[in-house]
């Protein structure tokens, strides 16, 4: 890992590394927090996924997460939503392409070269991070839009590796949503059998999860007809799983949102990893 920058931040640091991915064949850039506690000891990792257009720098610079994650002990890492660069295959369209990387493995050109960040995030940052950190080996998982969609199929799909998963305005049915279906087809091909692996609705249908689940959504969100909600409320609803998915009255997309709602889920995060 190289290291690009590190500031002084709540007791702790933030840094900024980057690392060849031999996974997505590029270098890859990444925000990590490591709190003051992690001086002394190794403590749990907070990993933050980020939505559509986004860099390692937007939750990481928004979010307000930093303080939170200091008082409770808790690393955080913001890795990038995509393979970046010069090569690296890309779309005119903000939601396809570079940014938007949808957190899946692609197997269509000319995607499937570099586009695979669900084998990043859950196989090459993680043994990378843990290899070189004071972690403990003890991960959560959060994200905002995008990001909330690979969180909870990530976390769903491999709850040896997460403890704990919440989400900010999650893209929850893709496979049935204008923020799915154009992607699926471009990564994944036309085939929507192979398109259910990569959706939270799906996934907890088939799979359950074996803890609670933590979900907020601003209802004045612009994209509330791509992200749907409802669908997670009634499959919730109907396999008794334990989590709730909270309606915040007036909120939208931005991280004006996320920022509100930040501490609620650090904290509910390391009531969880630290007691594992």
């Amino acid at each position: 890992m190289e290291l690009v920058t590190q500031n002084q931040c709540f007791g702790g640091t933030q840094s900024v590394y980057r690392h060849l991915s031999e996974v997505c064949g590029v270098e890859m850039t990444f925000g990590l927090y490591l709190p003051p506690q992690a001086r002394t000891r190794p403590v749990p990792l907070l990993w933050y996924l980020s939505g559509l257009t986004c860099t390692h720098e937007n939750a990481m610079i928004k979010a307000g997460l930093q303080r939170h994650a200091a008082e409770e002990g808790l690393a955080l890492v913001f890795p990038d939503t995509s393979p970046r660069g010069e090569g690296v295959a890309d779309d005119e369209a903000y939601d396809l392409g570079q940014g938007a990387g949808f957190y899946v493995n692609a197997t269509q050109k000319p995607w499937a070269r570099h586009y695979r960040m669900y084998d990043y995030i859950v196989t090459e940052l993680p043994a990378l991070l843990q290899e070189q950190l004071p972690l403990n080996g003890i991960n959560g998982v959060t994200g905002h839009s995008m990001g909330g969609h690979g969180a909870l199929t990530i976390a769903f799909r491999n709850p040896s590796l997460f403890r704990s998963v919440s989400a900010f305005a999650p893209i929850l049915n893709p496979t049935r949503s204008d923020w799915g279906r154009k992607q699926f087809s471009a990564y994944l091909g036309d085939d929507e059998a192979h398109w259910g692996m990569y959706d939270a609705c799906l996934l907890l249908s088939e799979l359950g999860w074996q803890g609670d689940i933590l979900i907020d959504q601003g209802s004045a969100d612009q994209f509330l007809g791509q992200l749907q909600p409802e669908a997670m409320a009634r499959l919730m609803a109907e396999r008794r799983q334990a989590g709730v998915l909270r309606m915040q009255a007036g909120y939208d997309h931005s991280y004006y949102f996320v920022a509100s709602f930040g501490e609620d889920h650090v904290r509910w995060h390391a009531e969880r990893l630290n007691a594992a």
